[in-house]
């Protein structure tokens, strides 16, 4: 089993930045894939980034390339996501996931353990 806890989320104007983080518990993740999801109200959960267990590669969602950065310490069985120039479309409540199986995903069915989710929200 892993525990996955987020924190960081909050309100930030636009423009404005925040980093996420995700930490793990139970088991390392040193190994494992690791994914930031975001749901709208209304909308369908989406991957935002996603890293691989080394950090050597990386998959971000298209509306937030150049603004937005995964990174992880597998030392503190930690994952980031660092966002700047916020937008008020990226309000959503951010969640973290661990793939426990071989090689990056970008869909969500393919992630094993998921954290409670932290909230962001964005005002113009």
């Amino acid at each position: 089993q892993v525990q996955l806890v987020e924190s960081g989320g909050g309100l930030v104007q636009a423009g404005g930045s925040l980093r996420l983080s995700c930490t793990a518990s139970g088991r390392t993740i040193n190994n494992y894939a690791m994914g930031w999801f975001r749901q709208a109200p209304g909308k369908e959960r989406e991957l935002v980034a996603a890293i691989n267990w080394s950090g050597g590669a990386t998959s971000y969602v298209d509306s937030v390339k150049g603004r937005s950065t995964i990174s992880r310490d597998n030392a503190k069985n930690t994952v980031y996501l660092q966002m700047n120039s916020l937008k008020p479309e990226d309000t959503a409540v951010y969640y973290c996931a661990v793939k426990t199986t071989y090689g990056l995903s970008t869909s969500g069915l393919y992630y094993d353990y998921w954290g409670q989710g932290t909230q962001v929200t964005v005002s113009s």
